[in-house]
């Protein structure tokens, strides 16, 4: 199912310093999306991220991978090489790298230093938000908002099962999921969870801002995989963004997730975007890079 990657417009927090958080709204003014994973900018505040660069370019960068931008206003002047080469150079065991939207600019620069694609996450948004009829009751289900301090453990074990072959979103954990909630767009009323009986089977994170409402992460057991659970809660999602004066949603969702894509081409979802992810599987010279 979805699982949350770039998502839509961060809120970055005021803990960020501010030559990024200004770097951040310059790219997500002129890209149309944020240049950082919501996940990077947890980490680099946790502190399992390292921040390289400063005003007009920045790295951020863990011992595996990193994400890098470019002031829109500073492009085509070599810091993107050059901050590039510093990372690889001091971090050389961090060997994939996300660069958010696909920009022609990006592919270049990963081919220049060795970089191959590996992974395609696409952005799918539609306008289409009319009301779906949803019946609960005959298969003994029940939806309701996420209950801080209550629902926590029970969320993270079926997002662990949910999401088991997922990199990132399979391995959140307690303290990952205090920090989004501490994020100004959290809202566990956008949390919605869907019981059969005490069972916690499916949920529907929503994260609204905006015009935009995005389905951060949907997620169902995997033993009820294909009982229309994943149908659902986008029912619900949708229910609850129309609630909420949404006028778009969108998703994430990686490219070769057939079952998913064709659940959500039935909502009318359209590609806006990809990100694509990069691995480094040799080492260039000094004069190749």
């Amino acid at each position: 199912m979805s699982a949350p990657q770039s998502e839509s417009e961060p809120n970055p927090s005021s803990a960020l310093p501010k030559p990024l958080a200004e770097l951040i709204d310059r790219c997500l003014e002129v890209d149309g999306q944020p240049p950082f994973s919501d996940q990077s900018l947890v980490e680099l505040l946790s502190g399992d991220r390292l921040l390289l660069g400063g005003e007009h370019s920045a790295a951020l960068v863990s011992p595996t991978e990193f994400e890098l931008a470019v002031a829109p206003a500073s492009r085509n002047a070599g810091l993107g090489t050059e901050l590039l080469r510093r990372v690889t150079t001091e971090h050389p065991k961090s060997s994939l790298a996300w660069a958010h939207g696909d920009h022609p600019a990006a592919r270049t620069l990963a081919s220049k230093f060795g970089f191959k694609p590996i992974r395609v996450l696409l952005q799918l948004r539609t306008s289409e938000l009319n009301p779906v009829a949803i019946e609960l009751s005959p298969d003994s289900l029940t939806l309701r908002s996420f209950q801080p301090g209550i629902d926590d453990q029970a969320w993270l074990d079926l997002n662990a099962r949910a999401f088991a072959n997922h990199p990132e979103q399979g391995k959140m954990t307690l303290a990952d999921l205090a920090a989004r909630q501490t994020e100004d767009w959290f809202d566990p009323e956008d949390f919605l969870l869907l019981f059969r009986g005490e069972s916690l089977v499916g949920f529907c994170w929503l994260k609204v801002a905006g015009e935009v409402g995005e389905f951060y992460a949907v997620g169902v057991d995997p033993v009820l995989q294909g009982a229309g659970i994943g149908f659902r809660l986008m029912v619900a999602g949708f229910a609850r963004l129309r609630a909420r004066r949404v006028q778009i949603a969108e998703l994430y969702v990686e490219a070769d997730n057939l079952p998913a894509l064709t659940l959500y081409r039935k909502f009318g979802f359209e590609e806006h975007s990809r990100d694509v992810q990069y691995r480094r599987d040799r080492v260039l010279s000094e004069a190749q890079a």
